[in-house]
């Protein structure tokens, strides 16, 4: 048996008869564009892939390196997205619940056990009747976790790249919709795209005293892009890859 410490969940419920573990993790809460991707991986017992780690601890490259890994020793994978219109009409904490059960709805298989990032998850269609724990950090901390995030996030930076072809100036290919510098001066010089979601707060502190959206988490805090809330500040220095 694999003693890496990050297979602990994982084996935890092998021990326990229950096989079809899948994790679960997201991309994208945090941007001013683009949508949200939710990805859902699950493994054979014993399976393991050197190097899966936090996407957000990996520079792009290995990222990309490692999806195509994931992809050829998953036993089953699947990504659901929701588009900024829909995350304007549901919030960003129910399109995050629903591209995360799109993305169980898109395995080959139905996993008998859910391991979700974060500390809250509300089931929909596909993920009824499933069990589930919630795990702060897992992304750092759990295996297929990990996975899901490397597949959610170099997913939705392959759609902002192609996003950046087709509405460019905005930088979409560098800072994936994050509320850079760049990014809210862009705005502030472009005005918003159809990709820009529309109802995130309105704040100052664009250039030229021009209003930029920018998101905010429940607590009231701006939200950046490694899920940190920033309360009682005026502008959003979200870290680009």
């Amino acid at each position: 048996m694999n003693s890496n410490p990050m297979l602990h969940y994982e084996q935890t419920h092998h021990r326990r008869g229950i096989r079809l573990v899948a994790g679960i993790d997201e991309a994208g809460r945090g941007p001013l564009a683009g949508p949200v991707v939710a990805a859902a991986v699950m493994f054979e017992e014993g399976k393991f892939v050197d190097g899966v780690d936090d996407s957000k601890r990996l520079p792009p490259a290995r990222r990309e390196e490692l999806f195509d890994e994931i992809m050829v020793n998953a036993a089953a994978a699947g990504i659901g997205i929701v588009e900024s219109d829909q995350i304007d009409r549901l919030n960003i904490l129910n399109a995050t619940f629903l591209a995360m059960d799109r993305a169980v709805g898109a395995l080959a298989l139905r996993p008998t056990y859910l391991i979700i990032d974060g500390n809250r998850f509300r089931p929909g269609e596909a993920t009824k009747g499933i069990p589930f724990v919630t795990v702060v950090g897992g992304d750092g901390l759990c295996f297929s976790v990990a996975a899901a995030s490397i597949v959610a996030k170099v997913t939705r930076d392959r759609i902002m790249t192609k996003y950046d072809t087709e509405f460019p100036g905005f930088g979409f290919a560098r800072h994936k919709g994050y509320g850079t510098v760049e990014h809210r001066e862009a705005i502030a010089r472009l005005g918003v795209c159809p990709i820009h979601r529309r109802t995130f707060t309105m704040k100052s502190g664009v250039r030229g005293g021009n209003a930029c959206c920018v998101p905010l988490m429940e607590d009231g805090g701006l939200r950046t892009e490694d899920g940190r809330s920033e309360r009682n500040r005026t502008s959003l220095r979200a870290r680009p890859d």
